[in-house]
């Protein structure tokens, strides 16, 4: 790799697994940009973010700007004379004034194979979606959102049972590779337009993603369980208590006559049973806003709360 000086600028874990390959490369950079701490918690502490925490460890210097719109933004990162800043789910937008101020420009590292899930939320969809196949990006950043050229993909198939963060960890190792190959040879590199076939948008997850609608299927049901569990459970309602579902797995019950949400089996073996649009689903792990609101497994929440989630019971999509 040239001798480039480098910036970087992300937030969550992901982020953090990509600067932390930097690091243990040999190429730490001069600045980081990342998210302004965040209340966390019953007690609403203002927390780092995970790229913060390490950045703060490795004595590199940190900056938290809560809009980069400011005019002044770009002369205060222009002093640091970056010839690349790194991008890698910063969640704030890149002006032009920004993006140009790097003697190479911004690269962004994207957790899909673009133009497919170009936006916030490119793990989770992709699963939600059951996409067969996933990958990464690194892209040379414009004013669109991910419509910049590509330098390089890597893909890799997606797990049938895989969970949002287990499929981000794999990207994000995928993207430490990826990005240091990139680098090794970026002045020199041309990269290539994304083709005009094959867009769609990963776009900020919100809770109307997460709310169970237990008339579809249970296979679907299933993935967006498995996509969310890191970051927004899938959650429902039972009587007046939300409940979060963590973990369950698909099954192939035949629930013709039972109102969809509804509990047909509960045990602790093998879970709480419910009733989907079609087939069924064993829920094996949830979390209640009743009692300490602990992660808890099937067994459990049957002996605490049989009067919420044993069988007979009916889960909705809103409160009773």
């Amino acid at each position: 790799m040239e001798n480039l000086k480098l910036g970087f600028a992300g937030t969550p874990e992901f982020a953090a697994r990509i600067l932390a390959g930097l690091i243990a490369h040999g190429y730490p950079p001069a600045v980081v940009y990342t998210q302004p701490d965040r209340p966390i918690g019953r007690g609403r502490k203002l927390q780092p973010g995970p790229v913060k925490a390490l950045a703060v460890a490795e004595n590199i210097e940190v900056l938290q700007p809560a809009t980069l719109r400011d005019p002044l933004a770009a002369s205060e990162l222009a002093r640091f004379a970056l010839d690349v800043l790194i991008v890698a789910a910063y969640g704030l937008l890149l002006p032009s004034a920004i993006l140009e101020t790097p003697r190479l420009g911004c690269i962004n590292v994207h957790a899909s194979l673009l133009p497919r899930w170009r936006g916030a939320a490119p793990v989770e969809r992709a699963i939600m979606a059951g996409d067969d196949t996933t990958g990464v990006s690194i892209m040379r950043m414009d004013r669109g959102l991910d419509t910049g050229p590509v330098y390089l993909e890597r893909s890799c198939p997606i797990p049938e049972r895989a969970t949002g963060p287990e499929l981000e960890a794999t990207l994000a190792e995928l993207g430490q590779e990826a990005l240091l190959q990139c680098l090794t040879g970026l002045p020199y590199l041309k990269p290539m337009p994304q083709p005009s076939e094959g867009v769609c948008y990963a776009h900020k997850l919100t809770g109307a993603d997460a709310l169970i609608d237990w008339s579809s299927d249970a296979r679907s049901i299933d993935r967006q369980v498995r996509a969310l569990c890191g970051r927004l459970p899938a959650f429902t309602f039972a009587g007046g208590a939300r409940v979060q579902i963590l973990a369950a797995a698909p099954g192939a019950g035949t629930t013709a006559d039972t109102p969809p949400g509804t509990v047909v089996d509960a045990s602790p073996k093998t879970g709480i049973t419910v009733a989907c649009g079609s087939g069924v689903l064993f829920v094996t792990r949830l979390q209640l806003n009743r009692g300490k609101g602990l992660p808890m497994g099937a067994a459990d929440a049957l002996n605490g709360f049989q009067d919420l989630v044993g069988k007979g019971r009916v889960l909705r999509g809103q409160t009773a």
